[in-house]
């Protein structure tokens, strides 16, 4: 079969990949969740003043941090299933999108623990203890006055990790799992490697896209909380 480059195809790839973008957002909300959460425990570990606590929490972020994504999708893949049989429990049945979420989960709340960490580290602490002076509590305090400033230095950082992994749970098909990536991957086999080119310039422009309104929220998320942030060291 003769190959060339045909632009249309670019065009007429894009409807059949933008269904499967649904497992992709799926992947990535459930990751971004369970991650969120690991990583607030981790950081917590990390602030705190347990020096066993401290030592696990970076211990761990630093082997998730220097462990490729496609390295932790296999471990997770073959290892879970692995490790529950010696407990007699079968993961046959099991869908590939749960080992995914598993993945990224644990790669994300990595991330998310530095991205906590260093945001809660950059709030003064005097701006706390002049807060608890006046007559609010320890929990009033991180609410209204160190939560908000965290958040606001979290905003940038959090969009950059929520990009990598939007980007890196594209390696999900090399397990079968049919997410974009995956379907761009099916179309090229069945087509026999024919307009390869093409499929993967839709599947970028997709991906393009979606980095562009995820960044741009953001940006306006960030100057939006910035002049509350403004408005709340001022008063």
């Amino acid at each position: 079969m003769e190959k060339y480059f045909d632009a249309s195809y670019i065009l007429k790839s894009i409807p059949m990949l933008l269904p499967f973008l649904k497992v992709t957002f799926i992947v990535t909300a459930l990751s971004v969740m369970f991650g969120t959460i690991l990583g607030f425990i981790l950081a917590m570990g990390k602030i705190g003043k347990g020096k066993i606590a401290r030592k696990i929490a970076n211990g761990y972020t630093t082997a998730l941090r220097c462990t490729p994504s496609i390295v932790l999708l296999f471990l997770v893949y073959y290892g879970v299933p692995a490790l529950l049989e010696k407990f007699s429990v079968q993961t046959g049945n099991v869908d590939k999108i749960v080992f995914v979420v598993i993945t990224f989960s644990l790669q994300f709340g990595a991330f998310m623990s530095e991205v906590i960490r260093s945001a809660y580290e950059s709030v003064d602490k005097g701006q706390f203890e002049a807060a608890v002076s006046v007559g609010l509590s320890p929990f009033q305090a991180y609410r209204r006055i160190v939560f908000p400033q965290a958040f606001v230095v979290a905003i940038p950082n959090f969009g950059n990790s929520l990009l990598e992994l939007i980007k890196e749970g594209s390696l999900a098909y090399t397990i079968g799992l049919i997410d974009v990536m995956g379907k761009a991957n099916l179309i090229i086999a069945s087509n026999y490697n024919a307009h390869a080119l093409e499929i993967y310039l839709a599947l970028s422009i997709i991906y393009w896209i979606i980095s562009i309104v995820i960044e741009q929220v953001f940006l306006k998320f960030e100057k939006g909380f910035s002049k509350g942030k403004q408005s709340l060291k001022s008063t």
